[in-house]
Order: C-alpha cells, then sequence, then structure tokens
C-alpha cells in the first residue's frame, strides 16, 4: 500500500488597520496567529514576511494531510477565519500542494 502524504502551504498578505508602531502590529498579528492555531491545532502558523513594516504583515499556515482535499479544505477555513477579522484587510493569498512526487 502506497500512503500519499500532502503538503499544503498558505501565505495570507495583510494590510492592518490604524497601526503606528510595531508594537501596535504584535497586538493584532499574535491574536490572528493564536486563533489559527486554537482552531487548527494540526497546522503550523506564524508571522513570515514584512516584519520590519507597521501596516502589512505576511503569515504563513503549513498543513500536513494524507489527502489533497483535505488540505485544501483546511486552507480554506484558515483563509476565512483570517480574512473575517475586521481589523485587517486580506490584500493577497498563495497557495502551494506538494507531494512527495515533487
Amino acid at each position: 500500500m502506497i500512503v500519499q502524504v500532502y503538503v499544503g502551504a498558505l501565505t495570507l498578505d495583510l494590510l492592518l488597520g490604524d497601526v503606528r508602531s510595531l508594537k501596535q502590529k504584535r497586538a493584532v498579528v499574535r491574536p490572528i496567529v493564536a486563533e489559527v492555531r486554537k482552531h487548527f491545532p494540526g497546522v503550523a502558523v506564524g508571522e513570515t514576511g514584512e516584519q520590519d513594516l507597521h501596516r502589512r504583515a505576511e503569515i504563513g499556515v503549513a498543513v500536513v494531510s494524507g489527502t489533497a482535499e483535505n488540505a485544501h479544505h483546511v486552507m480554506d477555513q484558515c483563509e476565512r477565519l483570517v480574512a473575517g477579522r475586521p481589523e485587517i484587510e486580506l490584500l493577497s493569498v498563495r497557495r502551494r500542494l506538494f507531494n512527495d512526487e515533487d
């Protein structure tokens, strides 16, 4: 029996609201990352880019699954959760799906 492993990578580019310092930025980004972790304990999530800009943030999410469908489903749910936050604007989303043949 051959077992497939799929790894989904989701990158969310965010525009933050009225943020004027890196301290205020952390106060916005940390709860978003914590909420994704709380709702999806099996994913890895963290701030992955734009760390020196006050009003921009990049959040990366990694999903490991036995099926491509499940990986896509979890990435969809993570995207919806973040996009629903009123204090941010979701500027762009990038997705990649890898398997053990890549």
